[in-house]
């Protein structure tokens, strides 16, 4: 039990919050490699494990075994290999949920060579712009007409592209990922001096969502799946030879938060559910059946799940609930105890990291917080000048102490592009621009983006706590508050609300509205301007672009 992680930490039982914050460690080796030291070690010492557990909407079925997935995985490495890829090579993954996307991060990293987990959302131009940017060699993606047309289409622009492989289907120019690596061998072994990897090389390139601009290149390390221990093992809390699922596609950071390494280093059994489109019925339905023991999604999917009969699911299986990507609202977090017994347990982070703010096991959760810091990251909240700013004020929420020991999981740069690496990581911390809030007891609260918060009429007024006030009322399913131009105060609140099932925009819901956020918040921060809307405008990545709604509304940033 715990095999893997004792490896690695040298303690893993903790007495309280404050045991773990001082006395948690992660060892570093001079060369860890994921595919070798994680998936191949658990293949040696009990080769039955299960790891992942797949289904799909169409009845598709299949459990790995640690074994299967560590012969599978050779098998990818020696047909890529013949194929050319190798060691710092870099591979641009898009394959939605598919069983392969396992099979092939796990052969990469035992190649050396850097993958980029790509949406199936990307359009051609987003394409051009990651395999222009990283000189991606080779992609592998899924057969789906959107996806392959729009490679297809940036093919021409994208010189370094010399193999495209295709998953689950056969499509004229590509090659079959199945019969590429049938008949390979489902041996190799571990490439050694030169040809191996250490634990500073670059395993791992995520584009950021692109909220305020063009997509970064976040580079992380061979080193980051050990960060992501944290992330699994304490804050989701997964249990050995358990069923955890963490709701996202495999394009998305959130997919190394929540569907690989830290679960494996913990020994969970990962459960992924490939979806066509979310359906919450669907998804609560999937709980319920396989009986999961801890269960990730973001706010969004609670909230969406909440407009059903939850209570008519047996979701008492979960031992916990947590969310991540996107602040969760006080209220969603009330109403999913009240049907199903537990609070959610909040994280908080990026792209650029593991988890760096969360609900940990020792804690209560708090409705509207975000949690404590996470051990070894030296999370403070900073004001302009960089000094930590007292219990109540607003900060910029902040990884310190990057000169005297740099964290394991957060990203070591930018890919090619020193000068924004140095602005981002090479002084004494790492400024998210996300601000936040302390209270007296640790807790922290997510107040948004430094770029987002609101001034208006002398006053500074955060976003997410307009938008929890307008999500508790029963006609908000989900909403954004953003600046908007007035020509007496300058700027005023204007919240963009989608309604729930049932509910009509009229003058007289503005006026609840309006007279609801006056009486659940300070009346000063009501929204003078309600906008009724059938959808939000998002990144590909799910988050709000309250950017694009404020430069609509003729709002420069």
């Amino acid at each position: 039990m715990d095999h893997i992680l004792k490896k690695y930490c040298p303690r893993i039982e903790f007495d309280s919050y404050e045991d773990f914050y001082e006395n948690f460690r992660i060892d570093v080796p001079e060369a860890f490699n994921f595919g070798f030291d994680v998936v191949d070690e658990w293949a040696r010492v009990e080769p039955e494990k299960r790891a992942l557990v797949w289904c799909d909407d169409h009845d598709g079925e299949h459990t790995f075994t640690f074994d299967e997935m560590a012969r599978l995985s050779n098998q990818a490495v020696n047909a890529f290999a013949k194929l050319g890829i190798g060691k710092g090579d870099v591979v641009m993954a898009i394959l939605r949920r598919r069983w392969e996307y396992w099979v092939c991060a796990v052969a990469l990293c035992k190649l050396g060579a850097t993958i980029i987990p790509a949406t199936l959302q990307l359009t051609a131009k987003d394409i051009v712009y990651r395999a222009r940017g990283a000189q991606v060699k080779m992609l592998v993606c899924v057969n789906d007409d959107y996806v392959c047309g729009q490679v297809e289409e940036a093919l021409p622009e994208t010189p370094s592209v010399c193999q495209r492989i295709i998953v689950a289907g056969q499509r004229d120019g590509w090659t079959s990922f199945e019969s590429l690596i049938e008949g390979e061998s489902d041996a190799f072994e571990r490439p050694v001096g030169d040809a191996g990897v250490t634990s500073k090389d670059t395993m791992l390139i995520y584009f950021t969502s692109g909220t305020t601009g063009m997509a970064k290149a976040v580079c992380h390390n061979f080193a980051h799946p050990l960060g992501h221990i944290i992330t699994a093992k304490y804050w989701q809390q997964v249990q050995e030879d358990t069923l955890h699922l963490s709701v996202t596609d495999s394009g998305w950071a959130k997919f190394g938060w929540g569907k690989i390494y830290g679960q494996w280093i913990a020994g969970a059994t990962i459960f992924a559910y490939d979806m066509d489109k979310f359906v919450p019925t669907a998804l609560l339905q999937k709980i319920q059946d396989y009986r999961l023991t801890t269960f990730c999604a973001p706010p969004t999917m609670y909230r969406f799940m909440l407009q059903e009969d939850v209570a008519s699911y047996d979701l008492s299986s979960v031992a916990n609930f947590a969310t991540a990507g996107e602040p969760l609202n006080a209220e969603v977090t009330l109403a999913w105890e009240r049907l199903t017994g537990k609070r959610i347990r909040e994280g908080f982070g990026q792209s650029e990291g593991p988890v760096l703010l969360a609900t940990f096991p020792w804690i209560d959760p708090r409705p509207g917080s975000m949690g404590k810091p996470s051990p070894l990251l030296n999370v403070k909240l900073l004001d302009d000048a960089g000094v930590e700013v007292p219990d109540g004020e607003e900060g910029a929420i902040c990884v310190t102490g990057l000169k005297e020991a740099y964290p394991p999981g957060l990203f070591v740069g930018y890919y090619h592009d020193e000068d924004r690496t140095r602005e981002a990581v090479g002084g004494e911390y790492y400024n998210l621009h996300d601000m936040a809030w302390r209270d007296s007891d640790g807790y922290c609260f997510f107040v948004g983006r430094d770029d987002d918060v609101i001034k208006c009429s002398g006053y500074r007024i955060g976003p997410f706590e307009v938008e929890s006030a307008l999500i508790v009322h029963p006609a908000v399913v989900e909403c954004a508050v953003t600046a908007a131009p007035d020509p007496v105060r300058g700027k005023v609140v204007k919240a963009t609300v989608v309604l729930a099932r049932g509910w009509e925009a009229s003058d007289e819901l503005v006026k609840e509205l309006q007279n609801h956020v006056k009486h659940t918040t300070a009346p000063y921060k009501y929204p003078r301007i309600v906008e009724f809307v059938d959808e939000l405008p998002k990144t590909v990545g799910g988050k709000i672009k309250r950017k694009l709604i404020r430069n609509q509304d003729g709002i420069e940033d």
